[in-house]
């Protein structure tokens, strides 16, 4: 019995150590990490020049091996004139290397800007990096995802699929931050809170 209870109590030590490893994102009215990075076009994008147009719907997207990252960013380009006119910029965000945004650009004739992110910068500040284990690693093996080839040195390390909407002031006002990688939220949605 007192076996039983110190595996149970080691699973649940475990649970909790993996629980406060995962990224949990920011919230709602926190400021938003100033970012510039480079986009598929080579410009350079930055967070604090697209701010001064307007709003900026920041997403978090895992590849373009993702069919539900692809979906998402599709049904953002379909609906990119409701959001421009609303005043807001879209920005996505990915680990993957510049030579497979073509292929998600290829797929979801996405037009506008894709940052790789390069050392998981900005995925860290907004805190929804995380590092597959082993175990994961083995099983997008299975299904043809070799995160060396995909991401080069960002390696095996994917972001949460979230969306932040940050207003002018830096500030996000709207956060969808969910883990089940096959959620997204609505562009009807991401519309009432521009």
């Amino acid at each position: 019995m007192k076996k039983y209870f110190l595996f149970l109590a080691l699973g649940f030590s475990a649970f909790l150590a993996a629980a406060q490893d995962a990224p949990k994102g920011l919230r709602v009215n926190d400021a938003a990490p100033a970012f510039a990075a480079k986009d598929q076009k080579g410009n350079t994008i930055s967070l604090k020049e697209q701010l001064k147009k307007g709003p900026v719907v920041l997403l978090f997207y895992r590849g373009q091996w993702c069919p539900y990252c692809n979906k998402q960013l599709k049904r953002m380009e379909d609906s990119l004139s409701l959001i421009t006119a609303k005043g807001a910029t879209v920005i996505a965000v990915t680990p993957e290397k510049p030579e497979n945004i073509v292929k998600t650009i290829q797929k979801t004739n996405a037009s506008y800007s894709i940052l790789y992110d390069e050392g998981l910068k900005i995925l860290k500040s907004y805190d929804v990096a995380y590092a597959l284990d082993e175990k994961g690693i083995a099983r997008y093996k299975s299904y043809g995802i070799d995160f060396a080839q995909a991401n080069g040195s960002n390696g095996a390390n994917l972001p949460v699929p979230a969306l932040y909407i940050i207003g002018k002031d830096g500030k996000i006002s709207y956060r969808y931050f969910d883990a089940d990688y096959t959620k997204r939220p609505s562009v009807a949605e991401i519309l009432s809170n521009l």
